[in-house]
């Protein structure tokens, strides 16, 4: 195993001991509902960001999610042009991890939320809603019989944001590959917060979902190392 790998996996082993332990955290304190109570009104019954803030909703939710598919666009463009301008060739390789990613993580991460049956706040009981809080590792009561599953854990909206931190690979410099994995950080928490402050997410689900991206960054990124190796993805070569 070359130095490289084995900084590849001790960061991604540091990953997944994160997640387990802030899955952990957040399964045995009621810190999500400490932090979620936060963001509503018991008086009133709202929510700090209504959901239905046109202006809010264009700029934090839609707008937002253009301009990642627009940045999706020129990576893939890069990809283009980098066989014919030479210049570009070095970027390749982070282009192509960060398209995959851009395009991964929401697909694994939002996708999963179809197996967990976790509701989002505003469905609650404790936040005027109709349903039990229970965590993703509780149990419903047995006389619970939902006409749908929760479909809330973990947060799907953050996933473009985070996903931005793949732009660390896309960079050349120290200096710009922080920079580019803190875009993504701010981003991912951006679009997560917004989330959060209308009820439609707990803090549990956008850490989740942050953790879960990086782990998918780094697989995407390992990867596409290992394939530079074999005959045929010697393009993918930096």
């Amino acid at each position: 195993m070359t130095m490289k790998c084995a900084r590849t996996y001790k960061w991604l082993i540091l990953a997944v001991i994160l997640l387990l332990v802030t899955m952990a955290i957040f399964e045995l304190t009621p810190l999500d509902l400490q932090v979620q109570d936060h963001f509503f009104s018991f008086d009133t019954g709202r929510w700090l960001v209504d959901e239905d803030d046109p202006l809010l909703r264009l700029i934090f939710y839609s707008g937002i999610k253009a301009v990642i598919i627009g940045v999706g666009a020129l990576a893939i463009l890069g990809v283009v042009l980098s066989f014919y301008r030479e210049r570009l060739r070095p970027l390749r390789q982070g282009l192509v991890i960060f398209i995959l990613s851009l395009a991964l993580v929401p697909l694994l991460v939002a996708g999963s939320k179809q197996f967990t049956n976790v509701y989002c706040p505003y469905q609650i009981q404790r936040y005027d809603g109709v349903y039990p809080y229970v965590k993703i590792f509780g149990s419903y009561p047995e006389t619970f019989h939902p006409k749908r599953r929760g479909k809330c854990f973990p947060a799907g909206h953050a996933t473009g944001g985070f996903a931005f931190m793949a732009l660390y690979y896309v960079c050349r410099k120290r200096w710009a590959r922080i920079a580019g994995a803190s875009t993504g950080l701010v981003l991912g928490w951006t679009m997560g917060l917004y989330q959060m402050f209308k009820g439609a997410h707990y803090l549990s689900h956008t850490v989740v979902t942050m953790l879960l991206a990086w782990i998918i960054i780094y697989l995407i990124h390992a990867a596409i190392t290992a394939l530079t190796t074999r005959k045929g993805f010697a393009w993918l070569a930096p």
